[in-house]
């Protein structure tokens, strides 16, 4: 009977294995659930996931030494030449975090661009291990912040009277099947609205125009979602 058990036990496990992976793979991943969008001109997380970066910077002032030699800029992270002082929160997207992304102010989209690797995707492993034993900065040795695929659409709004430029950085990882947008040059969105996805582990950065007043209200290894904590008011 024993023997008998053990042998029926070594059958379940890895067909309950292959289960609970598509089950992650094809259902849970997917998930998408509602949320309750905070009023007002705050700005809202673009991401579920571990902030893992806040910067308020130039943009061609070097903000993040990923490792010795090698440090990334606003303009690195955005590929654009921008010339204003910004705010940058970056957040990292386990497998297990929701992978809709949600617009972080309201407004209209000005351009979706898409930029391929140079040369290739890395992996986000560093980052990953990084999060989840909460190791500062969890950026270190994270080069696929500079490297990897990524689509950056800017959205325009107002923050206090004032005219706001958004730039919402959607940054893919090696076993990325993807980034997916949902919404079109000229199109309006609200705070909080889904506009596009990432398959599986990635990061999402958001770089906004620096104003004064603004109050950060998130600080690396917190946990965020998407289109509900408040991250700038």
């Amino acid at each position: 009977m024993e023997a008998s058990a053990a042998v029926s036990l070594a059958a379940t496990l890895p067909l309950a294995g292959v289960g609970g992976y598509l089950f992650w793979r094809y259902y849970w991943f997917f998930r998408n659930p509602s949320r309750i969008i905070p009023p007002g001109e705050s700005l809202v997380s673009p991401a579920d996931g571990t902030v893992v970066y806040i910067r308020e910077v130039d943009p061609q002032e070097p903000v993040i030494s990923i490792k010795r030699g090698i440090a990334a800029c606003v303009n690195d992270i955005v590929r654009r030449d921008l010339a204003s002082r910004k705010i940058l929160i970056g957040v990292f997207m386990s497998p297990f975090n929701v992978h809709y992304n949600r617009s972080p102010v309201a407004g209209e989209v000005e351009f979706i661009h898409h930029h391929p690797a140079a040369p290739e995707n890395l992996a986000m492993g560093p980052m990953h291990l990084r999060t989840v034993l909460n190791h500062s900065p969890h950026y270190r040795n994270s080069l696929h912040i500079m490297q990897n695929e990524r689509t950056v659409t800017k959205i325009n709004s107002r923050y206090r009277q004032q005219d706001l430029s958004c730039y919402v950085v959607q940054i893919a990882g090696r076993s990325v099947n993807g980034i997916d947008s949902y919404v079109t040059v000229g199109q309006k969105v609200t705070k909080g609205e889904v506009y596009g996805m990432i398959r599986i582990g990635s990061q999402v950065d958001l770089v906004v125009t620096h104003r004064e007043g603004m109050r950060i209200c998130v600080k690396p290894g917190d946990k965020v979602r998407a289109g509900e904590t408040v991250v700038i008011i």
